[in-house]
């Protein structure tokens, strides 16, 4: 059940979490939900600083179950009474999004919160009509420090070299999605390329950014 009246996390509660998710995951895997987090938060100093606390336990729990095997994902899933299509199932590598945020409310009861478990929920793939939040996690997961990817380093390089933090709060927030969907973009290339199916969700978040750009336009 979620929490709906989640009182902001103390800087205490967020230790404790942070070491609860450390002993669930290897150090290279913390390294990077510790680099996650730090993102978020510089993020969140952005474009909404009250949240931080918040989106820094969304970043802390976002890969909770990042290192399960395909077959483990499958089964957690059924166990949990989530639904997959057969997209779902060519697309292992989401999976994780769905299991971690389905068990926040059992494992972190504290931390089941709406914003919470929906930037978890939605890290990997997007969906239409992001929240603030939402985006705040997906686009720190894609851009933080530890990402040595190409298309994650452009990324990033593309953001901060922008300059966000000296622009006004509405050129920032389209600057947001802006980013975000040239995320998309380098997303749906990688998978064409390979050959792998692109999840229905990417492609209404990508659709929902265009939109609303266009209507910005008018």
């Amino acid at each position: 059940m979620m929490n709906q009246t989640l009182t902001m996390p103390t800087p205490e509660a967020l230790d404790a979490l942070r070491e609860a998710v450390r002993t669930e995951m290897s150090p290279g895997r913390f390294e990077h939900t510790a680099a996650v987090e730090e993102m978020a938060a510089r993020l969140s100093s952005l474009y909404c600083p009250e949240k931080e606390p918040i989106l820094r336990a969304a970043a802390l729990l976002h890969d909770l179950t990042k290192e399960k095997k395909a077959s483990e994902q499958e089964a957690l899933c059924e166990s949990l009474g989530i639904a997959l299509s057969p997209t779902d199932r060519l697309s292992p590598k989401t999976h994780h999004a769905k299991t971690a945020a389905a068990l926040i409310p059992t494992v972190f009861p504290s931390f089941a919160h709406e914003e919470v478990i929906s930037a978890v929920r939605y890290h990997t793939t997007g969906r239409a009509d992001m929240t603030l939040g939402e985006k705040i996690i997906y686009l720190a997961d894609y851009i933080d420090e530890s990402r040595t990817f190409p298309d994650c380093v452009a990324l990033r390089v593309c953001f901060w070299s922008a300059h966000p933090e000296i622009m006004e709060m509405e050129e920032r927030l389209d600057f947001l999605d802006k980013v975000i969907l040239l995320s998309f973009d380098m997303t749906i290339r990688a998978l064409l390329s390979e050959g792998a199916p692109i999840s229905p969700d990417t492609v209404s978040a990508r659709n929902s950014l265009l939109c609303a750009k266009a209507k910005r336009k008018i």
